[in-house]
């Protein structure tokens, strides 16, 4: 079970990934000893999964991002077209959905050279029968953030 508390944590955490404990702890008005507990718990519940660095793909020259649709000849359940998709390095995000296609994946690359590879790469995989390649114009709102007002939501639901 999560508390007030803990969603703070979560919240300063998610905004600030590199908060030193005893910050952390001042933000929070308690003890650190105390919230290096909380977030000990939250990292053995799973609910804090990991630390990361966000890089700027452009200042990379990443600049094409592409979502690309995939529909497979798998029988109904089975994943494994997506996961030797989650293999390929230059894929970021592979989603199992419902309609359609059977896979949602993101890419950023270099060019459309680098695109075009990919899906030739993509299209070796036993099983892929199909693809629909959407190219991003500019990309308005990216975050893997969770807003606090949703995390409280779940508080005051019971969830946890």
């Amino acid at each position: 079970m999560i508390d007030g508390i803990d969603l703070h944590i979560l919240n300063i955490i998610q905004n600030d990934g590199r908060i030193s404990n005893a910050k952390l702890a001042r933000r929070l008005q308690m003890a650190p000893s105390g919230v290096l507990e909380r977030v000990r718990k939250l990292e053995q519940k799973g609910i804090l999964e990991g630390y990361e660095v966000r890089l700027n793909p452009a200042k990379l020259g990443l600049t094409v991002t592409a979502f690309i649709h995939i529909l497979t000849s798998d029988s109904v359940g089975s994943t494994s077209v997506g996961e030797k998709l989650a293999e390929f390095p230059e894929i970021q995000e592979v989603h199992w959905i419902a309609g359609d296609y059977n896979y949602l994946v993101k890419t950023k690359l270099k060019d459309a050279s680098d695109l075009r590879a990919l899906l030739k790469k993509c299209g070796q995989i036993e099983g892929l029968s199909d693809t629909r390649t959407t190219l991003v114009l500019e990309t308005v709102k990216e975050s893997q953030a969770i807003p606090a007002e949703q995390l409280t939501r779940h508080l005051n639901r019971g969830g946890g």
